[in-house]
């Protein structure tokens, strides 16, 4: 039975109307007190649910406590008493599959590492062979080093590389093949 304190005779008396007694019966449902009970009573339930949905205690206490606080926040919009709890039930179902939305979201967005990526032995090792192909790259002749840089690491054809070097198409191939050549004796020599 809740308590009446009396007025002050300074204020006039308020008429209640049926108005009055529901928002006094949705209040009383959703006071923080109700609330505070509802947890003591159902919190390792809540907890038991949210294990069921989530793998890891953490984010099971996480998500349950997340849940009260939504609902001591929205206490207002429920007007019901008994409907608390299945209010917070669906809250934790609902902040469970939030939480594997953004881990699965997560591992999603992972950079996956290259299946053929190389070791450092292999890298060290392309490392060298660059270094011996510069090399020997630089004891061709002006031309056949023009005709090969041209034609394989900037990927022209014949007729563009002779367009680029001012010679003809035949010279194109000529220094081509003599730098392939060259470079070949160059590559296998021992340093």
């Amino acid at each position: 039975m809740p308590v009446i304190a009396p007025m002050p005779a300074a204020r006039p008396a308020r008429i209640s109307n049926q108005r009055d007694g529901a928002e006094e019966d949705a209040a009383a449902g959703t006071t923080v007190d109700h609330l505070t009970e509802t947890y003591r009573a159902h919190y390792r339930s809540l907890l038991g649910l949210a294990a069921l949905l989530l793998d890891d205690t953490a984010s099971c206490e996480d998500v349950v406590q997340e849940a009260f606080i939504r609902v001591h926040s929205a206490r207002k919009r429920v007007r019901d008493p008994e409907k608390t709890l299945a209010y917070l039930r669906q809250t934790v179902v609902n902040l469970s599959r939030s939480a594997l939305r953004r881990r699965i979201l997560g591992l999603k967005l992972l950079s996956k590492p290259m299946p053929d990526m190389a070791s450092a032995e292999e890298g060290a090792y392309d490392q060298l062979e660059r270094d011996s192909l510069i090399k020997a790259m630089k004891g061709l002749q002006r031309r056949q080093r023009e005709v090969l840089v041209l034609r394989y690491f900037a990927d022209m054809t014949e007729a563009q590389v002779a367009e680029t070097l001012g010679i003809s198409l035949g010279s194109v191939k000529a220094y081509g093949s003599r730098g392939i050549a060259a470079l070949r004796v160059a590559m296998e020599a021992p340093a």
